[in-house]
């Protein structure tokens, strides 16, 4: 058997195993190196690593068990030293490997700008997960800063991952705008516009003079005298292929190691792929053309012919939630004609450039659904003179008049590429579906479309929609549960406008199946009922999950958590001693700081719950609603009383906002933080609603995650005053009450009804806002009590403890 060594274990060289495999298992004996001490994964997703959405298991793509499966001899964390092509041996730093055939697939290295300061510890390149776990530890520092170099998709990438970790972020970009080489001037500055809107601050044409530090990185000067003060630099200011081994081997250079079109250098039994890679005087930096090249690899490996070629390639990206595409050349010339469309209210904005009527340009930001078949003209160079006047909207108003949706994806012609990243076009998927790959997931294992950064995936689910027609089973609304028919959406309408008031009502005039319900639909109901109806309608405790009914968070040992309210975050010594003597009296095994800024006894007997309750009630303590789908914390940091960046009195009004919230009941469960000042310690950025404090007043945030989705908040609107601040919080719960889907978090009801649609109801339309706090306002006469309070007199001296529920937790 031959043997294949292969240096480099990226991307690009394992999906050249991949091919090489699927085609022949046995056609080499593998030894693969790498310089990092783990196997290939997806380096597009360091991002999602970064920012805390994904974890590094998630993005493996070939794993140890692989490795093994496929008879690979792995040496990684093994630098090569040399090749010496005379013997046919690659010299490790633990050894020599002879090959018959060599793949060198070495990648890139990051360009460190050699201004004064830049080997600090500190600043990092943005390439490995060596480089993404330093940005993670960096952002843990609190009020950590963060200065990245580079405005670019790279840096923004970084940008958006290390805002989202809670640090305050500046982006330095050389030129004018950024993303200049995907993006026009006018989608630069939009673009710019949406990373300030998300709390990054953008400094283009910005000159790196210097990195100050003592024994770490402390701030950067600009050639203006601009400070900036950093815990961590970034560099993300462009790539170099990594090609000293090629050179010192003695093989053909260019910029890159020069490869012909079967991905041979000049040595016939060395091959090279990936960004090391000069073919046709081109660099590659995106993995569409990487695969590509492996593809090509692996066919030549096993002596087939195939011939790689450059390809006219689209980016279509996805930056902190800000949709971009552009594709072909669209700078200026004195043949060129512009169409341009903008709509400043959303945010878009659409270029095309036409040059002898044919489209050689374009560049989309904010809406890049029809991007393909725009692409796809570029790519034909057809004449498009005849739909000129109506081009700029794209396939489904050619023709005269608005079409189907999907008549943009039925437009697009086999050969139209769906998968940038996998090089996959419609063509291919339509047969993938025809040999009966008739959902995601199979079209996923069998085409690899939409496996890598997944920004096409809505794009092929159209696809699939097209071809199957009425056949395809498409995502649609769930009922409420198998009692009925209806979505939670239907329920919620029916009970307003039919008025029904109580459980049987809804049992009956909605046609339930079963008699009073079942232990998934009783809890919606219940919800909807009293959101809606807080005077008429009585809670019902037996309709509730099993902590709501307990008024404590069950635990897996079967005991409970009890956790006292704490208003803002706020405690004093009567209060620590209130909890030290429950913790004493009760044993209680553990005793937790929460991150939210109270302390929870853990191990609390059931029997126990009503004297314990008693005990901390007499020190002037009250639920803090740990178990319940209501208010549960209002961070706070101290603000003006100590802080001396402090713009505002945070704590103060967390205070306010948790005594005016408290006992309320809402879908799911409201988290809330205010922050003195844009240091943002309270981490009012990833809240339900979250409040940041400046100089002019205050920043409302709302649709925050820090949970399994990590989300930033989005902006509501900024007020002068702490009143509105508050009118504006309290207006935004009370609209998430009356509309929400039960057990949908702030954010993904955001989601469905769009931020605009909440800021019509709560911002500009003052007299509807008015109208959502007076009925809040009315819900908590009702219901604003405290349960341990009410349940420890009635039972303390008779408590016998409730049966076992037949709600489970949903927590």
């Amino acid at each position: 058997m031959q043997k294949l060594v292969v240096i480099g274990a990226g991307m690009a060289s394992g999906r050249m195993l991949e091919h090489l495999f699927e085609a022949d298992p046995d056609a080499y004996e593998v030894t693969l190196f790498n310089a990092e001490p783990r196997g290939n994964y997806n380096r597009i997703m360091l991002s999602p690593v970064l920012s805390g959405e994904k974890s590094f298991e998630e993005i493996v793509t070939h794993d140890d068990a692989w490795y093994a499966a496929n008879k690979v001899t792995t040496r990684f964390g093994e630098a090569v030293t040399g090749i010496d092509r005379a013997r046919k041996v690659v010299i490790g730093a633990n050894g020599e490997v002879p090959y018959d055939k060599l793949v060198i697939a070495t990648g890139s290295a990051p360009f460190i700008i050699p201004c004064p300061g830049h080997k600090l510890p500190g600043v990092v390149a943005y390439r490995d997960l060596e480089d993404t776990n330093a940005m993670v530890e960096a952002s843990a520092r609190p009020g950590a800063q963060a200065v990245v170099i580079g405005g670019g998709l790279l840096g923004l990438e970084a940008a958006a991952g290390l805002r989202l970790r809670g640090m305050e972020v500046t982006v330095l970009h050389l030129m004018g705008h950024l993303m200049e080489r995907q993006l026009d001037e006018a989608a630069g500055y939009l673009l710019q516009k949406d990373l300030e809107r998300r709390g990054i601050k953008v400094i283009c044409r910005a000159s790196t003079k210097e990195i100050r530090g003592t024994d770490r990185v402390e701030e950067v000067l600009l050639e203006d005298g601009t400070e900036l003060p950093a815990d961590i630099v970034v560099m993300a200011v462009g790539i170099r292929p990594a090609v000293q081994l090629g050179k010192d081997a003695g093989l053909e250079m260019g910029r890159a190691i020069v490869v012909d079109a079967s991905l041979r250098t000049s040595d016939p039994d060395i091959y090279a792929v990936g960004e090391c890679v000069e073919y046709q005087g081109n660099l590659f930096g995106l993995v569409a053309p990487l695969y590509d090249q492996a593809k090509v690899l692996a066919k030549s490996l096993l002596g087939q012919e195939d011939t790689f070629k450059v390809r006219q390639l689209s980016t279509k990206l996805k930056v902190t939630g800000c949709d971009l595409f552009s594709a072909g050349d669209f700078a200026d010339g004195p043949t060129r004609e512009d169409i341009v469309f903008r709509d400043p209210a959303r945010g878009v904005y659409k270029r095309l450039v036409l040059e002898d009527d044919a489209l050689v340009g374009a560049v989309f930001y904010g809406d890049t659904a029809d991007s393909n078949w725009f692409f796809g003209l570029i790519q034909s160079g057809e004449d498009v003179s005849a739909m000129r006047d109506t081009l700029i909207f794209g396939p489904a108003y050619q023709g005269g008049a608005a079409a189907d949706p999907l008549s943009a994806v039925a437009a697009l012609p086999p050969e139209a590429e769906i998968c940038g990243c996998n090089g996959v076009c419609k063509g291919t998927i339509v047969g993938a579906i025809a040999g009966g790959a008739t959902d995601l997931g199979a079209l996923r294992a069998s085409t690899k479309a939409s496996a890598s950064c997944g920004s096409c995936t809505g794009l092929v689910e159209q696809v699939l929609s097209v071809t199957l027609g009425d056949a395809y089973a498409a995502p649609r609304a769930q009922p409420i549960c198998t009692c009925c028919e209806l979505t939670h959406e239907d329920v919620r309408l029916l009970i307003k406008s039919k008025e029904l008031k109580s459980q049987p009502a809804v049992w009956q005039e909605l046609g339930w199946k079963t008699p009073n319900g079942c232990h998934v639909c009783r809890p919606a109901v219940n919800f909807y009922l009293l959101a809606d109806w807080p005077l008429e309608y009585q809670d019902d405790l037996q309709s509730r999950f099993v902590n709501e009914r307990k008024h404590a968070n069950i635990q897996k040992d079967g005991t409970f958590s009890v956790m006292p309210r704490m208003w803002g975050g706020i405690t004093n010594p009567a209060e620590l001693r209130a909890i030290a003597d429950a913790a004493e009296k009760y044993k209680v095994p553990t005793v937790k700081v929460t991150g939210g800024q109270r302390i929870d006894l853990l191990g609390v007997k059931s029997e126990d719950l009503p004297y314990i309750w008693r005990d901390l009630n007499a020190a002037g303590m009250v639920s803090g609603h740990a178990y319940s789908k209501g208010l549960r914390t209002v961070k706070t940091c101290v603000g003006t009383d100590h802080c001396r960046f402090g713009t505002q009195d945070s704590t103060g009004l967390g205070i306010k906002l948790e005594k005016i919230l408290w006992g309320s009941w809402t879908p799911h469960k409201v988290k809330l933080a205010v922050s003195g000042c844009p240091r943002n310690c309270a981490e009012a950025t990833c809240k339900d609603v979250g409040i940041v404090c400046v100089d002019s007043g205050y920043q409302v945030g709302v649709a925050g995650a820090a949970g399994m989705d990590l989300k930033e908040t989005e902006r509501l609107a900024d007020v002068a005053s702490e009143q509105e601040a508050i009118d504006l919080t309290v207006a935004f719960i009370q609209l998430y009450r009356e509309n929400a889907k039960y057990l949908d978090r702030p954010y993904k009801w955001v989601k469905k009804v769009g931020l605009d649609w909440v800021k019509a109801r709560v911002v500009d339309d003052l007299a509807e806002r008015a109208r959502l706090v007076a009925a809040f306002e009315l819900s908590q006469t009702v219901y604003r009590k405290d349960p341990w309070a009410e349940h420890a007199a009635e039972q303390t001296d008779r408590y016998t403890p409730i049966a076992d529920l037949t709600l489970e937790a949903a927590e």
